[in-house]
């Protein structure tokens, strides 16, 4: 009977055999090709895929300074896997399932695997000893690693289960609720803490995206360090010296608003860009630019695309792709002199009352165009930005926020020379005659002058005939309120909206992130120019979308306030404009890739004659006695260096801020303009006058006017 099996089983096994050998043959003689490319696609779907890290691109300044790079950072990392086991949770965790015998292994097996790993952790932490760390100081770190991914395990654990609606419904989203109250809730569903954590150990580790299974555990100082590590855990598959490339910002706080800086991309918008593309979308743990600032606008440039080797089932290389590095993206900004800008505006000694007030200035070099620098106060350092975002965030004074593009203020008296100049060109007055500003209160709703509360109770016109020239000089409300509302409002609207007032500036992104989205620009508040907010919605590329200007508004238009609204820039943009004696230009901020001009230089209709009697108005207020801005001027040393101020002071009430706008011009013809505001400022002349002062100064010191000037950079 045995030998009858044991022959029948010989037989089934020679046919099984037989017909292998015939299948052989046949796809050996008769569909080779075809077969063949078979074999291939499955050696190849069976292979692996090895892609290789890529750097984010530069940014760098006009200079060439580096204002953003990634650094390589060796960092000795530890896998949660074997880190795990000095956590009592996890052990326990392991116990309990090993109790339930449902495949899994037995108690000792248990005992034995966590008296192994427990024997590598402590040759982990001599060799980190060794490398310089106390095991006091390896020990904390091991359990604050392991203690950060318990508690995103025990959230996910929560969340998947029966979490609270309650505490939902009180933080609106399930992810917004605190984790001490999330655990709380957690430990009242499963009082036993082995079943808490049997069921804590069941999440994996796959389902966290913000967590890494490789854990930093030290960071390697010095080659010999590195090399020293290497050594050290060469037989440890679960210790790993990895590079990290970490984004780093030089400058820190320096000019952090329009820089930006980089987060995990985990944000759908984020994750979208570079969805179609398997080697430049982002992977787990991996960075992008926040909004707002150039990281996050010039992101299709500066992140590059990942390189790949792909190997089949026997390691042979199938195909392979090169690493494209991220592009550099140069600014026109001068960090430098931004640098030293910040400090100045800092400085309790150039303007103690304002100490510390959040405030803005924009630098722009008149003949190229070319923003050298934008200054937004309070600032934060890049390099925490992301550590410190909430903080950040909640702060009252909104260090967030870039104040020199959008953030909007009421311009006061800055907007005279621009209100002068519609008035002339639109025929509503000549450069000769006078409006006058007697030794009376104006009538009720009509602004009253400065000198008049000063002077308790005189006007103008005991100084001068207040002729257009002259009204300038004595920034006089009663002129210009009066003149305001002499011209008719779409005609003010219009020339207000012709120096790029109540639209954007355009700083786009050199190159659109990829085909079919939308090209990223720098966030700005276009401001106001009508009776009515500009919706949010609207891209106000064309007057004809402004709103329209109520006549009651023009008194308060002609003095900048009422519902009249611009940025530090536009400011600025406009004494450029004025400079060019009424070319219009737009400001630039990219040099590499240079940004496609989205409107080219055009000559606005002025006449030079009105444009003259607007520059006379505006060197008065700086160089003659009885402009607004004399005093300050009058000492500063600009003169001795062939530098002539042209400009204007400004202040608001509800809310209060303190401005001054204008522009310099040395012998040569060459020009910088600027717009500096302090919130909460009452003194345009004396508050925020010495700050544009201190930033002519450095102009000059830094080549852009005088003797020496150039055009630093380019």
């Amino acid at each position: 009977m045995y030998e009858k099996r044991v022959k029948v089983f010989i037989g089934v096994s020679l046919a099984v055999l037989s017909v292998c050998l015939l299948r052989l043959a046949q796809m050996q003689l008769f569909a080779g090709p075809a077969s063949q490319e078979e074999i291939d696609r499955i050696k190849d779907l069976w292979g692996r895929s090895r892609q290789f890290q890529t750097l984010r691109g530069k940014i760098l300044d006009r200079r060439g300074e580096i204002l953003a790079a990634d650094l390589p950072q060796f960092q000795v990392c530890i896998h949660y896997r074997l880190s795990g086991f000095l956590d009592e949770r996890v052990v326990l965790a392991r116990f309990a399932a090993a109790r339930v015998q449902d495949g899994n292994p037995s108690l000792y097996q248990v005992h034995k695997e966590v008296d192994d790993r427990r024997q590598e952790l402590a040759r982990i932490i001599d060799a980190c000893r060794r490398l310089g760390l106390t095991r006091q100081e390896v020990e904390g770190k091991i359990k604050a690693l392991n203690d950060a991914v318990w508690n995103a395990r025990t959230f996910l654990c929560w969340a998947r289960g029966s979490p609270d609606p309650n505490l939902i419904a009180r933080y609106q989203t399930i992810n917004s609720v605190p984790l001490s109250e999330a655990l709380a809730h957690f430990e009242s569903q499963y009082p036993d803490p082995a079943e808490r954590s049997r069921r804590v150990a069941k999440v994996d580790l796959g389902d966290l995206p913000e967590i890494s299974p490789d854990l930093p555990l030290m960071e390697l100082r010095t080659e010999d360090e590195v090399f020293a590590a290497q050594l050290a855990f060469a037989d440890l598959d679960e210790v790993q010296i990895l590079p990290r490339g970490q984004r780093y910002y030089p400058f820190r706080s320096t000019a952090a608003q329009t820089i930006g800086w980089v987060g995990r991309a985990t944000q759908p918008r984020d994750l979208k860009v570079f969805a179609d593309d398997p080697l430049a979308s982002y992977l787990k743990g991996e960075v992008c630019g926040r909004e707002d600032g150039v990281e996050y606008v010039c992101e299709s440039l500066l992140r590059g695309r990942r390189g790949e080797a792909v190997y089949d089932i026997d390691r042979q290389l199938v195909r392979e792709t090169e690493t494209e590095y991220g592009r550099d993206v140069r600014l026109t900004l001068d960090i430098q002199l931004q640098e030293q800008i910040e400090q100045r505006l800092l400085d309790p000694k150039l303007n103690p009352d304002y100490h510390g007030a959040p405030m803005a200035a924009a630098v722009i070099h008149v003949g190229s165009g070319d923003i050298l620098a934008l200054v937004s106060l309070p600032s934060y350092d890049l390099n925490i930005a992301r550590y410190a975002f909430d903080k950040l965030r909640d702060d009252p004074n909104r260090p967030l926020i870039n104040r020199t593009i959008n953030r909007i203020y009421p311009p006061g008296s800055v907007a005279k020379p621009l209100i002068l100049l519609a008035g002339l060109e639109s025929g509503a007055i000549t450069a000769q005659e006078p409006i006058s500003c007697p030794d009376a209160a104006p009538p009720p709703g009509w602004p009253r002058c400065l000198i008049f509360r000063i002077t308790q109770g005189r006007g103008h016109d005991s100084s001068w005939v207040n002729n257009a020239r002259n009204a300038l000089k004595g920034s006089c409300n009663i002129y210009f309120s009066r003149l305001a509302d002499r011209i008719e409002s779409s005609v003010l609207q219009e020339w207000l909206f012709r120096f790029g007032h109540g639209r954007e500036i355009p700083l786009a992104c050199p190159v659109p992130p990829a085909p079919g989205t939308v090209t990223r620009r720098l966030k700005q508040a276009p401001g106001e120019i009508g009776s009515t907010p500009i919706s949010a919605a609207t891209d106000t590329e064309s007057f004809d979308q402004i709103p329209p200007l109520q006549r009651r508004e023009r008194k308060m238009f002609g003095i900048g306030q009422g519902n009249f609204r611009v940025t530090p820039l536009q400011v600025a943009n406009t004494f450029a404009t004025l400079a060019r004696r009424g070319r219009s230009q737009p400001p630039r901020l990219f040099l590499s890739p240079e940004t496609p001009s989205a409107a080219e230089p055009a000559d606005l209709p002025v006449a030079p004659a009105n444009m003259q009697v607007v520059l006379e108005g505006m060197n008065a207020v700086v160089n003659e006695r009885g402009g607004s801005a004399y005093e300050v001027f009058a000492a500063s040393g600009l003169a001795r260096h062939g530098v002539r101020v042209y400009g204007k002071t400004g202040s608001t009430e509800r809310p209060f801020n303190a401005w001054f706008g204008g522009f310099a011009q040395d012998q040569a013809g060459r020009q910088i303009a600027l717009a500096v505001v302090i919130e909460g400022g009452q003194r345009g002349g004396s508050e925020a006058g010495p700050l544009a002062r201190e930033i002519f100064q450095l102009c000059v010191q830094a080549g852009y006017l005088g003797p020496t000037a150039g055009i630093p950079g380019t």
